[in-house]
């Protein structure tokens, strides 16, 4: 049996690392001689920054911390391949250190970005009838992967938000004067993550007052009306905003006081600044105490309260990926397909990458109230078994215990 070698892209998410361990233990069960690790994706094994993960993974242990460590153990990048004509010679270096490493099965753990890199790894080994199969392997919390139920990564950052969201009205309740709090939430242009906030709503808290999504075109004038209306009926508010709204001319509402600078390899940019800007909009109209609340990384980092479900998914999509490999696939995708609500339960398939790479799946719009103010039961309904159950993390000295790379490069 050959040799594997897996990486890690984009964005990290709370429970990547459960997929990285299911590809390294199912390989290992498969026969597979030496699992490898590109540190910082494909960049990595560009740059031929390579690790062979037995080296780490030595006991049951460390395999046990893997999975209740988050972001991403091999670390990521957010690296684009170029087209392949006119750049055959990326291609080749790719192809050879794969060859040189006697690699018969690659797997990549990430997003739409990094589909979009299988892609173009499956078309060139096409191309020059490689042996090498490519596979992808889902993450994003985003969950904006077309073709899949959802996204490992996303039901760990769902139960994040909801459970702070909780926390942060319980807050705000404590003033006999009013409070607006604006919580910015990751996404970019799909709401799927900003609606979670809506399972923050039970018999034991109010939930938010408004969730506005990407989905529907952002109008200020409207959003400082409706906020108006309910500050006379309430002292305190709780707002979730996505950070991808935008207007209905295209612009990023964060771009509307401030200057985006950073973009990245895919053309990204950077939003922050969304509650910012709408809190201070809000303090200038009603002179009413607001609070800009980014949760930022902390929605894909939060190691601490994993969902059980979305660690164990995260899992059998690692596996599911290195047995498909080993079936003889290549250019596809691990998918999660939905077969029960009650009880919840999903099972794997594939999928072709090319018919995922680069799309966005986004809230449908019959998921979203008429009004564009908040989302309905069945999205609620949706994401609810996907925050389900825990795991514990391995407290030392009163914090989680994690586990990092040790690297011992083995590139020539």
């Amino acid at each position: 049996m050959k040799n594997v070698i897996v990486g890690q892209s984009g964005g990290p998410t709370a429970v990547i690392n459960s997929s990285l361990l299911g590809v390294y233990k199912t390989a290992k069960d498969r026969g597979a001689d030496t699992v490898y690790g590109m540190v910082h994706g494909i960049k990595g094994l560009l740059d031929r920054d390579i690790a062979d993960l037995s080296e780490r993974f030595k006991t049951d242990l460390d395999m046990d911390l893997l999975k209740r460590t988050p972001s991403s153990f091999l670390g990521s990048c957010r690296y684009k391949l170029p087209d392949i004509e006119g750049n055959e010679a990326v291609y080749e270096k790719i192809f050879a250190v794969l060859n040189e490493l006697d690699i018969c099965a690659f797997f990549y753990i990430g997003g739409n970005d990094s589909m979009d890199t299988i892609m173009r790894l499956t078309d060139y080994g096409e191309r020059i009838n490689s042996p090498v199969r490519f596979v992808g392997i889902p993450k994003t919390i985003d969950n904006d992967l077309a073709l899949t139920d959802h996204t490992p990564g996303f039901g760990s950052a769902a139960k994040y938000i909801a459970s702070t969201v909780k926390e942060i009205i319980r807050d705000g309740l404590v003033y006999d004067y009013p409070v607006v709090s604006v919580i910015e939430i990751m996404g970019r242009n799909a709401g799927w993550l900003t609606a979670a906030s809506a399972l923050a709503k039970g018999e034991d808290c109010e939930g938010v007052d408004d969730i506005y999504l990407p989905e529907r075109a952002f109008d200020i004038d409207k959003f400082l009306a409706h906020t108006g209306g309910l500050l006379k009926e309430n002292r305190s508010l709780v707002i979730a905003v996505s950070e991808g709204i935008k207007t209905a001319d295209g612009r990023y509402v964060c771009e509307l006081s401030e200057h985006v600078d950073y973009t990245d390899a895919f053309g990204h940019k950077q939003l922050a600044g969304t509650a910012r800007y709408l809190a201070r909009r809000i303090a200038e109209r009603y002179k009413v105490k607001t609070r800009a609340i980014e949760l930022s990384s902390l929605q894909r980092c939060a190691g601490h309260i994993q969902s059980r479900i979305d660690v164990t998914e995260a899992y059998n999509c690692g596996g599911a990926g290195v047995k498909a490999a080993f079936e003889g696939k290549s250019g596809i995708v691990v998918t999660l397909k939905r077969v029960s609500d009650d009880p919840y339960m999903c099972i794997t398939e594939t999928a072709d990458v090319h018919k995922i790479a680069n799309i966005e799946k986004k809230v449908p719009d019959g998921w979203i109230t008429e009004d564009g103010t908040n989302v309905t039961r069945e999205l609620v309904h949706y994401i609810f078994p996907l925050i389900q159950a825990e795991i514990t993390p391995l407290w030392v000295n009163g914090l989680p215990r994690h586990i990092r790379l040790h690297k011992k490069n083995t590139g020539k």
